[in-house]
């Protein structure tokens, strides 16, 4: 039975810890908020800024299985470097390397599809972007209520994620909320082109709250577990989407 399933939320974010503290404690207050509600974790894989964030403390919390990496093969660097923290990780060489790896592991902890539990969970190992998003929204579609998209802040890839599964909602795909975490306004001008989008006919007001807004992490597993579908999402066969 879906009520008896254990939620799992998706969390968008980036790779990068940003300039201001406060997003990194986002990340932290976030995931503790994921460990009172039972929640399982699915992110980007990655071990740096606020991704890596989210995931190491919610590990430390609930244990490495409440948290699912899905990670790109081309994201993740093979290194031959002796490590410090005793399961493979290499630490990464700060987080101004922009997209060059999001995940650093030893020759020993490299397998085909995945990297064994670590401190940032369980680590799904896939071959391109698509496959990544795809099967991040298929362990999200398999939760319970309450399961649903979470972005903190990020840059082009974060941005991307979240409204592709905020489009995914409106075509019909999947009927779970999408939140946007919007930490000291960093969100503010994405919302805002919602508002004038719909005031200027290209999107419907009902579907316009499609795409809702947290300004405290505490509000983000209210809001999943409260969200009712637009009475405008389009009608269509998906078939197995």
């Amino acid at each position: 039975m879906t009520q008896d399933k254990q939620p799992v939320i998706c969390v968008f974010c980036g790779a990068t810890p940003g300039n201001d503290p406060i997003h990194l404690e986002a990340a932290r207050t976030l995931a503790f908020e994921l460990h009172k509600h039972n929640v399982q974790l699915v992110y980007g894989g990655g071990t740096t800024g606020l991704m890596g964030e989210v995931a190491r403390t919610l590990v430390s919390l609930s244990g490495p299985k409440a948290v699912h990496g899905v990670i790109p093969r081309a994201l993740v660097k093979i290194s031959t470097k002796s490590n410090g923290n005793g399961n493979g990780e290499i630490a990464p060489n700060g987080a101004g390397a922009g997209k060059a790896a999001e995940r650093v592991v030893s020759e020993a902890m490299a397998e085909d599809d995945g990297i064994p539990e670590s401190e940032y969970g369980v680590t799904t190992i896939v071959p391109d972007m698509h496959t990544r998003k795809r099967l991040m929204a298929t362990k999200v579609l398999e939760g319970g209520p309450g399961s649903g998209f979470v972005s903190l802040a990020g840059g082009f890839g974060t941005i991307e994620e979240v409204m592709e599964m905020t489009t995914w909602n409106q075509l019909g795909i999947h009927k779970v909320g999408v939140v946007l975490l919007n930490i000291n306004g960093y969100w503010d001008g994405l919302l805002s082109w919602v508002r004038t989008a719909v005031q200027q006919g290209f999107i419907s007001t009902e579907n316009g709250r499609i795409l809702a807004e947290a300004r405290d992490p505490k509000e983000v597993c209210g809001k999943l577990l409260e969200y009712h579908v637009s009475s405008e999402r389009m009608q269509l066969n998906w078939g197995e989407e």
